[in-house]
């Protein structure tokens, strides 16, 4: 569940998975203590991939830093939603 300024709320995944046309995405809606997006922050260390705010393509689940995508899916855990 989530809440924008606004007052309105609604309903979204914390950690999704999608296979796509080009790639497969992975879905980081979480926000970092700092206030910054979980995937967005930590792109560079993910491995061969792009990332918007919470979304991670990637080709292959060999491109990624398994250790990295592991850490991370564990904080986002326990981290405030993020949309």
């Amino acid at each position: 569940r989530y809440e924008y300024a606004s007052g309105r709320t609604g309903e979204w995944i914390k950690v999704g998975l999608a296979s796509n046309k080009t790639a497969i995405s992975l879905y980081l809606c979480a926000l970092d203590t700092d206030g910054q997006y979980l995937a967005e922050k930590n792109a560079k260390r993910l491995g061969k991939c792009t990332t918007g705010k919470s979304c991670i393509r990637f080709k292959r689940w060999s491109d990624l830093d398994h250790a990295v995508v592991k850490e991370l899916l564990k904080k986002a855990e326990k981290l405030k939603f993020g949309v």
